[in-house]
């Protein structure tokens, strides 16, 4: 186990490789580039400014060109501004932004003051990047900090407990809790949250009803506590969790903006809600009188009217904080990112119950911010899944990526509860998942247990070997190296890919497709493949009409969704038999583990069966294909 001391040092080495990153990417990347990695828009319009409701000048950034480039523009991100001066040179503003909305061609930026406004409407051939931010590494050493030095608190006492191996604390003799919604292990994961005095984790494999879980724990919370907060390392998986509780009728405050912006996400917002407020008309006059003022000529300016302004703002401030506490008193859930948590809104607000989802993805130090407002906390997430992403190799080999999650469930295995019936896949794509990765516990429910497709005429494990393709000298399938953004690519698997779904489209029918809304995910791991295979598709004539049901994405953007069907393209193909970060199974885990009824895996088995994974799954798909031969034969017989 790292020492606290130990995660400032290696975060500190993930601060300074980022930095730098960042600085000579700056240099030496073209704004083309930017743009296709979807860090910068360009060009831009300026639209309207104002003041939004908590006071902040705010203006509107409008993208009119590459609109089918998904961007990674999102509340709460640093961004910058330029202008491009001629083909080589780009001049900055000499300021930074905060996102406040981010759509997907529409942007609220919050301004530093009517300066930069004034500079950003007077720019010519403009542009708008992201910028490095350094709000969430300050903010994780802040809390490193105060958790080293606690002393005779709770917060020292949780650091303790976290750091030993001494059995956690229960409340024994608690009346179990009946919950026949629910199965055996979440109704029992459930009744663990309630005993829990210190910590608990609810383990929850890909499609065991983690949320489920979460939300019905959060509920029966709220029936013995006034308020509880939850927290993700994400603004999309707060957004999931919050509108499941407003589903139950919850009240949420939404610390923070949402991802995405519509009027059921922004109608749980602090911001929304403040100027839903009553007082808010009179808040809004009083600041309004303020700006005019300060607009009035400084000459003339008298003793009264620093006496005037004094009053205003006293006023103004009263007004501010009695729509806060009126917010906070009449919500059961708060709900923010686990940086988000540092908000100076939540300054002096303690929470006895603290909830981190998806916390598998969350670097411990950002879990500390979170857990200074709590007495008792509840880890939701799978660290059999996509771990957090570090940049740094000298950050993540000293152990920077492994998660409090994780490390807790090392050390206090008798505070964890897996879930074990999952709902998404049949029982065959789940077997391997399962033996691999959960020592063999999941089981599928019986009302997904054999649900397939094209019914026993279909295996629901198929490995596409593409191995043998370029001995009939027709295509290359070695992978290229593209970049260290973009990875590799394999064009001669993409394009196998794409007949892979096409000969599978025609057995099925597409009006059957259409019909029924099979829906269809394409995963890799690598950007470049995704990139070349949504390139593809987008010329398929025979694929246009099914192209709303086609999902194209990487790993990463696939972890928490699922399809009926999915092909995993794995593009690495050489002699050396290097396959890069899909050493890292945690990945591959979330890729084979998001069909429902049907998961077709290409790549090169001379390459990938070298690793011992690949090869049992490799096994596992010939396997399934013989018995899945064998019963279609006596299937025949038995109709002959």
């Amino acid at each position: 186990m790292l020492s606290l001391q130990q995660q400032k040092q290696l975060l500190q080495k993930e601060y300074e490789f980022e930095c730098n990153e960042f600085r000579r990417e700056t240099e030496a990347f073209g704004i083309g580039r930017k743009v296709k990695r979807g860090d910068c828009w360009f060009p831009v319009t300026v639209g309207r400014s104002y003041y939004n409701s908590l006071d902040r000048l705010v203006v509107e950034i409008h993208r009119s060109t590459d609109s089918d480039i998904e961007h990674n523009f999102e509340y709460g991100r640093s961004v910058c501004f330029f202008s491009q001066q001629n083909s080589d040179s780009l001049k900055y503003l000499n300021f930074s932004g905060t996102i406040s909305y981010a759509e997907a061609d529409r942007m609220v930026v919050v301004l530093p003051n009517e300066q930069a406004l004034s500079q950003l409407q007077a720019l010519e051939n403009g542009g708008v990047q992201l910028n490095f931010d350094e709000t969430s590494y300050k903010l994780m050493n802040e809390a490193l900090d105060a958790v080293i030095s606690a002393r005779g608190n709770r917060l020292a006492e949780l650091r303790d407990i976290i750091r030993s191996r001494k059995p956690v604390s229960r409340t024994e003799n608690l009346l179990h809790l009946n919950l026949p919604w629910l199965n055996a292990s979440q109704e029992q994961a459930v009744n663990d949250v309630l005993a829990a005095r210190d910590l608990m984790i609810v383990h929850g494999p890909p499609g065991t009803g983690k949320t489920t879980t979460l939300v019905e724990a959060i509920m029966e919370v709220m029936r013995r506590e006034p308020q509880v907060m939850v927290c993700a390392q994400s603004n999309m998986a707060v957004d999931w969790i919050s509108e499941q509780l407003a589903d139950r009728g919850v009240s949420v405050l939404r610390i923070g903006n949402p991802s995405r912006v519509t009027d059921k996400m922004l109608s749980f917002t602090y911001e929304r809600r403040f100027e839903s407020h009553p007082d808010y008309s009179t808040l809004w006059s009083i600041r309004r009188t303020i700006r005019q003022l300060y607009a009035t000529p400084r000459k003339g300016r008298s003793e009264s009217f620093h006496q005037k302004i004094t009053r205003l703002r006293e006023r103004a401030d009263e007004l501010e904080l009695r729509i806060r506490n009126a917010l906070f008193d009449q919500s059961r859930v708060v709900a923010c990112t686990l940086v988000g948590s540092a908000n100076q809104l939540l300054q002096g607000i303690h929470f006895h119950t603290l909830f981190i989802d998806e916390a598998a993805q969350a670097l411990e130090p950002a879990c500390w911010i979170a857990l200074r407002k709590c007495d008792r906390f509840v880890l939701a997430g799978d660290h059999c899944q996509l771990p957090p992403t570090i940049k740094s190799n000298a950050a993540r080999y000293g152990g920077l990526d492994k998660t409090l999650m994780e490390t807790l469930a090392e050390t206090h295995p008798e505070a964890v509860r897996l879930l074990t019936v999952q709902y998404r896949m049949n029982e065959a794509l789940m077997r391997f998942s399962s033996e691999w990765f959960y020592e063999g516990k999941l089981q599928a429910a019986p009302e997904v247990s054999h649900r397939g497709i094209m019914a026993d005429m279909d295996e629901p494990l198929v490995w596409v070997d593409t191995a043998g393709e370029d001995s009939e000298g027709q295509e290359d399938f070695h992978e290229q190296f593209i970049g260290a953004s973009y990875g590799r690519i394999n064009k001669a698997e993409a394009r196998l890919t794409l007949a892979t779904l096409i000969d599978y489209t025609e057995r099925i029918g597409r009006q059957r497709l259409l019909e029924e809304r099979i829906d269809i995910g394409i995963i890799s791991p690598y950007k470049a493949q995704v990139q070349y295979l949504r390139a593809l598709l987008k010329k398929n004539a025979y694929l246009r009409p099914l192209r709303k049901s086609i999902t194209i994405n990487t790993v990463d953007a696939f972890q928490g969704q699922e399809r009926d069907v999915i092909l995993v393209s794995l593009v690495r193909a050489n002699e050396t038999g290097e396959i890069g970060f899909l050493n890292d199974l945690r990945r591959m885990n979330v890729a084979i583990t998001r069909a429902r009824m049907k998961l077709i895996i290409l790549g090169a088995s001379t390459t990938l069966c070298r690793h011992k994974f690949y090869k049992k799954l490799y096994d596992s798909c010939s396997k399934l294909s013989i018995q899945s031969l064998r019963q279609n034969e006596d299937s025949t017989e038995t109709r002959a």
